[in-house]
């Protein structure tokens, strides 16, 4: 399933990069901790975070994520979508809590760790 797809579903507003909402999705991943996601993510996921500051973008750079995707409406900060842009990092909106919004992309196919 591709970005676009999955935000077009979960109903996941695009922030930054829509440029790039045509890569593959491989699973999911939620964390707020950044060496969580560091360790256990893996390249092409979906992550799902609450955290809006710019070392969000460089993580998801390190490990090859598809897209980040901020959750209860938080808003990035302007850095952030900069730094984004500037790395080709999808960056998605949800006014959902991170729980409600990995249960909605459970149900769609989205898988964590296998």
């Amino acid at each position: 399933m591709t970005i676009r797809e999955i935000a077009d579903n979960a109903k996941l507003e695009i922030l930054a990069c829509p440029e790039a909402v045509d890569k593959e999705v491989t699973g999911g991943y939620a964390s707020d901790l950044l060496s969580d996601v560091i360790a256990n993510s893996k390249a092409g996921y979906l992550w799902v975070t609450m955290q809006t500051h710019r070392n969000i973008v460089a993580v998801a750079t390190l490990k090859e994520l598809a897209a980040i995707v901020l959750v209860n409406g938080r808003t990035p900060e302007p850095e952030t979508l900069e730094k984004a842009q500037e790395e080709k990092v999808v960056l998605l909106g949800s006014r959902l809590p991170a729980f409600e919004l990995a249960g909605r992309l459970y149900q769609m196919g989205i898988r964590g760790i296998q």
